[in-house]
């Protein structure tokens, strides 16, 4: 076969945006999407600027933190209308939210949904995922078809994992993709060291992202980058832009991330592009 026949997939770099999160207060954050109105904008104005995934938690219509499943429901139709990303569902909600509330999230059938590996020290709290609920996210995800993201917030989870899927089978779509949340205070920190160290535990053809909490955002940005992984950001994670200047939007995250990923010569994914890494079902 001739050089000029040959196909080659082009390289380039998932980016999801995660944009509102569990943790931070409206009134303390006036401009972190917390309305359907304001997470699709958000969605539609990271698309342009290169995410290719967004990674959900919701807000009630006193702005906390709920796992209202006609709310959930409501959001991944809004999300497939007015946008083409992945739409992925957090089940991790808030570390207060009973399991089987977290379970029911699966029910509003997105293209994707995390499934966090462990438990973990949280800040001052604890985020609870006992080795029974992980297998049932885990199981529960391939019957219907959801791709599943493995969150990683300390090492040993790694091991977790490989023993997830040595147990109970490959997830749905086949593809193993993880995301290295790091710098939690509690999980491990967000520096290259641990990055590199999380690399060599990662099951044997799996993708990752890596998202750096805090401070820890660039770093992680970087490291993951240099090591052909992917990217997540958003004002879940992080509120600052630069030392003493805060986040305008989630589109200015990503817009960084992207540019980022364009000068080590891996352009962000288009949302097909994504599904296709990923495999993620058709949908319609």
């Amino acid at each position: 076969m001739s050089a000029s026949t040959v196909h080659t997939t082009p390289v380039g770099t998932l980016i999801t945006v995660a944009p509102t999160g569990a943790e931070h207060a409206k009134a303390d954050v006036p401009n972190l999407p917390v309305t359907l109105d304001e997470l699709v904008r958000t969605a539609r104005d990271c698309e342009a600027v290169g995410a290719g995934m967004i990674h959900v938690h919701i807000r009630d219509a006193d702005t906390r933190p709920t796992l209202d499943l006609g709310l959930l429901k409501e959001t991944v139709a809004a999300l497939r209308a007015e946008t083409g990303l992945v739409v992925q569902l957090s089940t991790g909600g808030a570390v207060t939210d009973h399991e089987r509330d977290r379970l029911r999230v699966l029910d509003a059938m997105p293209d994707s949904a995390s499934c966090t590996m462990g438990t973990v020290n949280f800040g001052d709290d604890v985020f609870m995922n006992r080795w029974e609920f992980i297998v049932e996210l885990h199981e529960r995800m391939r019957e219907r078809g959801i791709v599943p993201e493995y969150e990683i917030f300390d090492l040993g989870q790694l091991a977790s994992l490989r023993r997830l899927l040595d147990r109970h089978g490959p997830p749905a779509g086949g593809h193993v993709h993880v995301d290295l949340v790091m710098g939690v205070p509690g999980g491990m920190p967000g520096d290259t060291e641990t990055l590199v160290a999380a690399l060599r535990l990662l099951p044997e053809g799996a993708s990752f992202s890596a998202t750096g909490v805090g401070r820890t955002a660039i770093p992680v940005m970087l490291a993951a980058l240099s090591a052909g992984g992917h990217l997540r950001v958003g004002m879940e994670d992080t509120l600052s832009y630069a030392r003493g200047e805060r986040v305008k939007d989630n589109a200015q995250l990503v817009a960084r991330a992207a540019g980022l990923a364009r000068i080590a010569q891996r352009p962000p994914l288009p949302a097909a592009d994504v599904r296709e890494l990923l495999g993620v079902r058709a949908t319609g």
